[in-house]
């Protein structure tokens, strides 16, 4: 096994999720699928809604769905993702465009095992734990 890709599902805010992350990552949306395009039958109130994308920022990549009608998701309370920063002026720079729109939990900061890192919920209920290692 390489690698684990966490899977965020969304509750019909996906592409508002999606337009977020590219804002405050700089990364880019590679691929996104509509359930409207699915080459099996949906209802037709979800046409627009995300069935399958993908995000990518250099190695991070991060698969996004909406969930299906008569589904729902409770957001960020099984999922803590770990962004592993290059340097103290981009683990800043992605903090502070965060914070914005979110909560709190743990301000950046240095720490006892040598990182300077953040806990942070977003405004669509993830919970971003940013880590820069001295």
């Amino acid at each position: 096994m390489k690698q684990a890709i966490p899977y965020l599902t969304f509750n019909g805010n996906a592409k508002e999720a999606l337009e977020y992350y590219k804002e405050v990552l700089e990364g880019d949306i590679t691929q996104t699928q509509t359930f409207g395009e699915a080459d099996y039958p949906t209802p037709p109130e979800i046409d627009e809604k995300i069935m399958h994308a993908r995000f990518m920022k250099g190695d991070l990549l991060l698969m996004v769905s909406d969930t299906f009608p008569g589904s729902e998701v409770q957001a960020g309370s099984n999922i803590s993702l770990v962004l592993e920063f290059e340097s103290e002026e981009e683990i800043q720079k992605v903090y502070d465009r965060l914070i914005d729109k979110s909560t709190v939990h743990m301000e950046l900061q240095d720490t006892f095992w040598g990182a300077k890192f953040a806990k942070v919920k977003d405004p669509y209920g993830i919970t971003w734990d940013l880590n820069y290692t001295k």
